[in-house]
């Protein structure tokens, strides 16, 4: 029992939504039919012979029966209506899996009417801004994932296309052995820097780049191309100890978190100039 709404925990493996409209129907069914509601207690061997819908465990003495006329039968403690009407309507709202049940969530009476006004509530608002009919909500929600989707990957593929024209560039620019890289962007996330210190230091660039990014997160990434003699992950627990962010990684690749009021841009250029002397 909830100030919101009741649950009601079921000993099954599953229940589908086709089961639940039908039980949902049936019990209101029930209600309007206003079958009167009894109580009476006897004897844990006579409640054996009438068909109780369960029977307590470790129950001894008299067993109190609720007795919903010409429908259930069953043994309970608590307070129940002396008919079904007066339980007004019941509403199922949600289903999940708890352990090894199923957890079933409903609302009764006004309190289902009111769920039921804020639901319709809702999908009319929902609805308004998609300029369509409540009963198309589902439908334009999963297209406009979809369209989201899309456009995500059309996003990331000319990220790394522009991840590769800045790794061209830098590449031609250092001329050490190996090249070692070391730039701050204040207008770019850790997804971009990610992606920038992959393409600088993939196959045979012979390069180390130490990258900062700005947006979003502030966040350091340190790579290499495979076989050089540096450790990235030291490097960068080094880095964040005088930042004091978190972080670590691998030999060839690390990344570290920084707090928001550490990116200073200056600071952050000395960092990493630091850093790469210590290769």
């Amino acid at each position: 029992m909830g100030e919101e709404s009741c649950t009601i925990d079921l000993e099954t493996a599953g229940l589908s939504a086709a089961q639940a409209q039908k039980a949902e129907l049936l019990a209101n069914e029930v209600i309007a039919e206003d079958r009167p509601v009894s109580i009476r207690f006897v004897p844990l061997e006579e409640a054996r012979q009438l068909g109780l819908r369960k029977l307590p465990p470790k129950q001894t003495g008299d067993l109190r029966l609720i007795d919903i006329t010409d429908f259930d039968l069953t043994a309970c403690g608590g307070t129940h209506v002396r008919a079904t009407g007066q339980i007004g309507s019941i509403l199922l709202r949600k289903i999940e899996k708890v352990k090894q049940d199923v957890r079933v969530e409903f609302v009764c009476g006004l309190r289902a009417v009111a769920t039921a006004r804020r639901d319709y509530t809702t999908l009319t608002d929902a609805a308004a801004l998609y300029s369509s009919h409540i009963y198309d909500v589902p439908e334009q929600i999963r297209k406009s994932l979809a369209e989201t989707k899309s456009a995500a990957k059309a996003q990331h593929k000319l990220l790394e296309e522009l991840a590769e024209l800045y790794a061209e560039r830098l590449l031609a620019q250092a001329t050490d052995s190996p090249r070692i890289i070391t730039q701050v962007f204040t207008e770019r996330d850790a997804l971009f820097i990610k992606l920038l210190a992959q393409k600088l230091t993939t196959g045979n660039s012979n390069a180390i780049a130490l990258l900062a990014s700005g947006a979003g997160q502030p966040t350091l990434v340190f790579a290499q191309s495979p076989g050089q003699k540096s450790n990235m992950g030291q490097l960068m627990k080094e880095a964040m100890a005088q930042l004091g962010g978190r972080g670590g990684g691998s030999a060839d690749l690390a990344q570290g978190g920084v707090p928001p009021g550490a990116l200073d841009a200056g600071k952050i250029h000395s960092l990493l100039r630091e850093m790469a002397g210590k290769l």
